[in-house]
């Protein structure tokens, strides 16, 4: 996803109170070896390694046509080739896959890149792609996991952002004028670069492998896992969400640092175009120090930035994608630190603790806009009561024009009701419980559901449990009413 929404946040009200086409596929669109079944003898593969991936995938309701509930990915390993001067992408996706039914079939999320070759534990098997979808005739049968190849080339596109947001792009692997890459992709688009289950709610470990040629950098996410030559490669050992997956390509600059506890830090900027950012990258481990004091420990072994050419920021995990375009305003003078420090914030909601659908997308960016609202309060030293005249006001104008948060409309993913609103409830839900109490909350949430997806409904029952008191309807009113809530009694 694009991001930061264009919020004025605190700083000015608050100050007076206090691409190319791919190339075409193949008739079938698969490789050209007739389907054969699965041979008995093929060699037993340990799936244990890559249980840390296993998920229990969702069917989205919000973007149903992306991803299914029928396969459980656990392991995504991409061999990836880019060659700049004819803007090719090469790839070979190891996919380690737990069906979660039975099925004729695998279907993936994939964009329509020349199918060179395909095989299933081992056995040569026919790919069709079309309509952004990857067939794989043979059949699957629940709970017992097999191994897809996927052998693939051809020229990255992008697919649209359902948004009106101003900072909106096209989602997915975006090739640059030098022929550098840089990709974000929320709600979707991990599939323009890679097979994927391209929903929340499958989230799986990763190994990137990605050849560039000399003098260009591979930055993709996870944490570096060494470089071979021109080859980079980065792992996750934390499951991954494909949204929070990235992959820059470019003749970048690298910076490192050590934040809080040791956490080491990779910044990737371009020298001269990024120089000017330099001065907020430095600030990350003030930033990570901050939210470790709110929110408990960093959840991930690495963390780090690239910089894109972007207007936006995205939140991907250990390695956040800011972009260069992010502007500074009078108003907002601080915006792409403010931005950067939300982004972090992302890390513990959004990335360790992820929604299950994009329905409860307010579970993230009302948590990250919240932790972003309160550090600029408490560096310009501003009052409770500009941030309470604030929220109120914005929470006001979002659901008049935007609808409630709970509730979102397809056609305007991530605009500002599902940031303002939310984090206007966990303003009211701090103001009753207090500094102490909420952030015990607040952490609590964090460490105790690291690495799991989350939803209203066990959102509502943690909370209830964790204070000892009954927050439903609070919450519930907060999420679903079209205007703002009054005072809501809390047992």
């Amino acid at each position: 996803m694009r991001r930061h929404v264009p919020l004025i946040l605190l700083v000015a009200p608050l100050l007076v109170a206090g691409c190319t086409t791919p190339e075409p596929a193949a008739p079938a669109a698969g490789s050209s070896t007739p389907t054969t079944t699965p041979s008995p003898t093929a060699p037993a593969v340990d799936y244990t390694a890559w249980q840390a991936g296993r998920s229990t995938p969702v069917a989205d309701r919000v973007y149903p046509a992306r991803g299914t509930d029928a396969l459980d990915v656990l392991h995504y390993d991409l061999a990836l080739d880019w060659a700049p001067t004819t803007r090719t992408l090469t790839g070979t996706a190891t996919l380690r896959i737990r069906p979660t039914k039975d099925a004729p079939n695998l279907v993936l999320d994939f964009m329509p890149y020349q199918v060179d070759g395909v095989t299933l534990d081992d056995a040569t098997v026919t790919g069709t792609v079309a309509k952004e979808k990857l067939t794989v005739t043979a059949p699957v049968v629940a709970d017992k996991p097999v191994t897809l190849v996927v052998k693939y080339h051809g020229k990255p596109k992008t697919t649209p952002m359902p948004s009106h947001r101003k900072d909106v792009e096209n989602l997915g692997l975006t090739v640059t004028k030098e022929g550098g890459l840089w990709t974000t992709q929320e709600p979707f688009g991990a599939f323009t670069w890679y097979p994927a289950n391209d929903q929340p709610s499958d989230e799986a470990l990763y190994d990137i492998k990605v050849t560039v040629p000399t003098g260009w950098t591979a930055i993709a996410s996870g944490t570096p896992a060494g470089q071979s030559g021109t080859t980079f490669t980065y792992r996750s050992a934390d499951p991954v969400a494909t949204y929070l997956t990235t992959l820059a390509v470019g003749k970048y600059e690298k910076l490192t640092a050590k934040g809080p506890r040791g956490i080491p830090l990779t910044y990737w900027y371009r020298k001269g175009a990024d120089d000017k950012l330099l001065p907020y990258l430095k600030k990350s481990p003030q930033y990570l120090a901050w939210l470790e004091k709110k929110f408990g420990p960093y959840p991930f072994p690495s963390g780090g930035v690239v910089v894109v050419d972007s207007a936006s920021g995205m939140e991907t995990q250990q390695m956040i994608t800011m972009g260069r375009k992010i502007e500074n305003t009078k108003a907002r003078r601080d915006r792409w630190g403010g931005d950067l420090l939300h982004e972090y914030a992302h890390q513990w909601f959004g990335d360790s603790v992820t929604p299950t659908t994009w329905t409860d997308l307010w579970l993230n960016e009302g948590w990250a806009q919240y932790a972003q609202d309160l550090y600029t309060k408490e560096t310009l030293h501003l009052s409770d009561a500009s941030l309470d005249r604030y929220l109120r006001d914005a929470d006001a104008a979002a659901r008049k024009k935007l609808g409630p948060p709970g509730k979102p409309n397809p056609k305007n993913f991530a605009e500002g009701n599902v940031y303002l609103c939310p984090e206007a409830m966990l303003h009211e839900i701090h103001r009753k419980l207090g500094d102490k109490a909420f952030f015990a909350l607040a952490r609590a949430w964090v460490q105790d559901q690291r690495n799991t997806q989350q939803d209203r409904a066990s959102f509502i029952a943690f909370v209830n449990k964790q204070t000892g008191r009954d927050f439903t309807k609070l919450i519930n009113t907060w999420l679903d009413s079209k205007t703002t809530p009054k005072a809501v009694t809390v047992a």
